[in-house]
């Protein structure tokens, strides 16, 4: 089935890419984050009102549920997430402080990459980190 997408470069089929939401208590100040510190291109649809491109994405499906290291269950309540997603943890780190970035605990390693919550001020935080896989988003 030839692809009918006006993006001819993805070829995954029906679906053209993923949109993803940020809720914020602050949105302004939220959107001048990922506009002036992570240099997001976007435009503005009207009022104010930013969409920015992310590039490549990928999407994984965890469970909900899961044993605890130390013995036990654990559950989350989140039923979507969105990470950030770099080739060099602490070269991005370094240059997105430069930006006025701040960062809540310190760099932990899991089995699948190496992570850090960035502060979205007005919106909380999310996770910033270094694949230790072959990330499929970048593959052809």
């Amino acid at each position: 089935m030839e692809s009918t997408s006006r993006y001819p470069d993805y070829r995954v089929g029906m679906i053209t890419a993923l949109h993803t939401l940020v809720y914020a208590d602050e949105p302004d100040t939220a959107r001048a984050f990922f506009r002036d510190v992570l240099q997001l291109p976007g435009v503005d649809i009207g009022g104010g009102w930013l969409i920015f491109r992310t590039g490549p994405s990928e999407m994984g499906v965890h469970p909900a549920s899961w044993e605890d290291v130390g013995g036990g269950s654990v559950r989350t309540a989140q039923t979507f997430d969105v990470s950030l997603m770099c080739d060099d943890l602490a070269a991005t780190m370094a240059e997105l402080g430069d930006r006025g970035a701040e960062f809540e605990g310190e760099v932990e390693e899991e089995p699948w990459g190496s992570t850090v919550r960035v502060v979205v001020p007005g919106a909380g935080t999310m996770m910033l980190y270094q694949p230790k896989y072959p990330p499929p988003a970048f593959e052809e």
